[in-house]
């Protein structure tokens, strides 16, 4: 599952932006993946290991809901659906 979000243009006219990314392991763990940046410059990464599923959605959803009250919108969702929700 991946959410990709954005905040309006600041001062220099370039939108931030924030991306997350969930994906299980080969071993059954799962990868939370959160990328950001200022748009078309270099980015910074971060990765974190869940061993299951229930707290990787979790630290997925609170990510999201952070960046969200940091003025940050959804642009793109993919993977998200009622069956994710707690």
């Amino acid at each position: 599952m991946r959410i990709y979000m954005q905040t309006r243009s600041d001062e220099s006219g370039t939108p931030r932006f924030y991306q997350l990314s969930l994906q299980q392991d080969l071993l059954g763990g799962w990868t939370l993946f959160r990328e950001w940046g200022q748009q078309g410059a270099r980015s910074s990464m971060k990765r974190e290991i869940y061993l299951d599923r229930d707290s990787a959605l979790s630290a997925f959803e609170k990510a999201r809901d952070s960046q969200v009250k940091r003025g940050f919108r959804v642009v793109f969702s993919q993977g998200l659906d009622s069956s994710h929700a707690h």
